[in-house]
């Protein structure tokens, strides 16, 4: 997805106001990516992109991130398109799923092979590629096989029993705070802890205060680092890719979660999404 961000200090209905409009590549799963390739990992990127100016982009800007990607072009469709609009500290979106909701099983390999699988919750969500994320968690040969809640209100218009039925197959649960209590009805902590009874790992990101991941039988905990925030787009795609990369190579959770906390932090900082 291309992620159109918009900062101004006051909107005027129906009139114009001066402000900053960034046109960057994006998306969930491509953030992930492109952090978790700046650690070194190889990763590659399955998704579906339209034959247009937006989605040549994004191909090409993943490629020089050092992303493998496999783009399954649609000519009848575009590019997905986030809109970001940040107006006095806080940040209201609105998605355009366009090709990605398009993506197909056909679109992906047999056996999804790797040390960790990542699956962002929109595709979930999007009747249009819902069944296409079951069966690629079905083909997941992976130690992490992973999924970001990634929209707290298309999560509650999901259901939660209806999220847990079709993620039978992940064994790594992300999520933010609000997602979590979505998911659960309790506060980060015991959340992660109760998520943790059917996932065998799950993080609940906390911004600014850090995270929390949890285990059947342990709880790691990371603050992040202090900042001057800028724009927290994409933080907790950076969180995911360099979190999921460490753990790969098989560091500590405790460590990886600091680095995934860094990342995050770093991402918040800037108003690039991927690391520069």
């Amino acid at each position: 997805m291309a992620d159109v961000s918009v900062a101004s200090e006051t909107l005027a209905r129906g009139g114009d106001v001066h402000g900053e409009v960034r046109i960057k590549p994006g998306g969930g799963g491509a953030n992930a990516a492109a952090w978790a390739a700046h650690t070194g990992a190889h990763v590659i990127l399955y998704g579906c992109i339209g034959d247009d100016p937006m989605g040549r982009m994004l191909s090409e800007a993943l490629s020089e991130s050092g992303v493998s990607t496999s783009l399954a072009i649609r000519a009848d469709a575009r590019s997905g398109a986030m809109l970001v609009v940040r107006q006095r500290g806080e940040r209201s979106m609105v998605a355009d799923r366009g090709a990605n909701a398009r993506l197909s099983v056909e679109d992906l390999p047999a056996r999804l092979q790797a040390r960790a699988l990542l699956v962002s919750g929109y595709l979930l969500f999007d009747p249009g590629s819902e069944g296409t994320v079951v069966a690629a968690l079905a083909r997941a040969e992976a130690e992490f096989v992973a999924i970001d809640v990634a929209s707290w209100p298309l999560l509650e218009a999901y259901g939660s029993e209806h999220f847990y039925a079709s993620a039978q197959g992940v064994n790594f649960l992300l999520a933010n705070a609000r997602e979590a209590e979505v998911l659960t009805s309790r506060p980060p902590v015991e959340a992660a802890r109760a998520l943790a009874k059917r996932y065998r790992w799950a993080c609940v990101k906390l911004g600014a205060k850090g995270a929390v991941l949890a285990t059947k039988d342990r709880v790691f905990t990371a603050s992040a680092p202090h900042i001057d925030e800028v724009d927290t787009t994409g933080a907790g795609d950076a969180f995911d890719g360099v979190l999921l990369a460490e753990l790969s190579r098989g560091a500590d959770p405790k460590a990886a979660l600091r680095g995934a906390c860094e990342a995050g932090a770093k991402a918040a900082s800037s108003t690039e999404t991927w690391p520069e």
